[in-house]
């Protein structure tokens, strides 16, 4: 049974897209609160595709694949919210949303144990040697041997970046009896037993293990290079499950031809296929001490369950309350319902005196405002104002002449 209208705007009227293949628990939030045009599409769309499908859209829900450009934000007139369903928001340029007034959530905790537990799993084949072995059973070749394979109990895993995902394989390496080392730009609280180290060269020397659980960013580029990946021992494994940018694959795939490095696992590419299907190709294929997936880390379906209930309930409470805890582009609100009264959201470029002339403005027309609240960030200020009944409507059009304004919303 639907929920009880809340918003001003008709529900039906509120068109909302999922792409890239959205868990069903986003679009059931919705359908089942009475929102009934929502579309949900597979694959992901390029950047002229999306400038058509966006521009009657309130609501758009993507993964990582597709990107929301400045040139998409430009035609989405009626754009309220983006909902990442995936832990990072590199795919939408904030800066844009942000000028726009739209509002951008992600789910940064939901997938950290999907992505964990792989890595972990991903340490014990490769120091085991299984790809070879794996590979020699399905030619009908057996290979009963010892060699080169080792327990993970007793060895060094290097973690670089000690956030959500770095901290908790962190945990379940500590479970497995291994030692734990970490480096991180930032000063992090160390969980269990593990050392932070102040370099990524004196973390690279030492670890048996190197996994990358770092964010795309100009100081993250290449940051594994030809230059330091002689620091790593020559038995070492690298593995990267955080960005595509982070690691030169030449330099990687010279390091494995070269015998300088042990192995790796790399399930995320500079450049990656927009969707299933599509040709792939990477300088590490053809390497037997490489085990390569496609993006999944934190492709699970658990994970996809609890990052579509996580961004859909972000989005479902900025669309029906106007809380914005957890946007990238919206200063942060959690407001409580003020019964007996009808909400404005008004979203203003941040320079003095915007909130002194919503007051006077509204003072002068005798309109008494009986909730207010007001957050700002370097770019934009998101003040919610909950006024009598009666007034709503006038104080809507005498809100939208305020300077500075970039969007006002009646909400209920």
């Amino acid at each position: 049974m639907a929920e009880k209208k809340i918003t001003s705007y008709p529900k039906e009227k509120i068109n909302i897209l999922f792409l890239e293949n959205i868990s069903k628990t986003a679009t059931e939030k919705f359908i089942d609160t009475g929102y009934s045009s929502v579309k949900r599409m597979s694959g992901a769309l390029t950047e002229s595709e999306l400038i058509k499908e966006i521009k009657n859209v309130h609501l758009l829900g993507i993964r990582s694949k597709t990107k929301v450009t400045e040139a998409v934000l430009k035609n989405a007139k009626k754009l309220q919210a983006i909902g990442c369903f995936c832990i990072g928001t590199s795919q939408v340029d904030i800066k844009a949303a942000t000028e726009k007034g739209v509002a951008v959530f992600n789910a940064p905790y939901s997938n950290t144990r999907s992505v964990a537990e792989l890595v972990i799993a991903l340490s014990i084949l490769l120091i085991r040697k299984i790809p070879d072995k794996n590979k020699s059973a399905h030619e009908g070749i057996w290979m009963k041997d010892s060699t080169g394979s080792h327990e993970l109990r007793g060895k060094t895993l290097g973690i670089v970046g000690y956030g959500n995902i770095g901290s908790q394989v962190s945990v379940l390496a500590e479970a497995m009896g291994m030692k734990v080392i970490f480096y991180d730009a930032e000063t992090k609280m160390p969980l269990g037993n593990a050392e932070a180290k102040k370099s990524l060269k004196e973390l690279m020397k030492v670890a048996d293990i190197i996994t990358l659980h770092v964010p795309d960013i100009p100081a993250t580029r290449n940051m594994i290079n030809e230059s330091n990946l002689k620091y790593c021992k020559k038995t070492a494994i690298l593995i990267n499950y955080a960005r595509g940018k982070v690691v030169d694959l030449e330099a990687l795939k010279n390091a494995l031809l070269n015998n300088d490095l042990g192995g790796a696992a790399i399930d995320v590419f500079p450049v990656e296929p927009v969707k299933n299907g599509d040709k792939f190709t990477t300088p590490l294929q053809g390497l037997s001490n490489v085990i390569l997936t496609p993006h999944i880390g934190g492709s699970t379906e658990e994970a996809q369950t609890n990052i579509g209930d996580d961004v859909s309930n972000k989005l479902f409470n900025f669309l029906e309350m106007g809380i914005t805890t957890g946007s990238h582009s919206i200063p942060p609100l959690n407001l409580p319902l003020h019964e007996n009264a009808h909400r404005i959201l008004h979203i203003h470029k941040n320079v003095p005196g915007v909130l002194s002339e919503i007051n006077t403005l509204l003072s002068s027309h005798k309109i008494n405002i009986l909730g207010q609240y007001l957050k700002t960030n370097d770019e934009i200020g998101y003040v919610v104002l909950d006024v009598n009944k009666s007034l709503s409507h006038e104080a809507f059009e005498l809100l939208k002449e305020v300077n500075e304004t970039i969007k006002v919303r009646l909400l209920y």
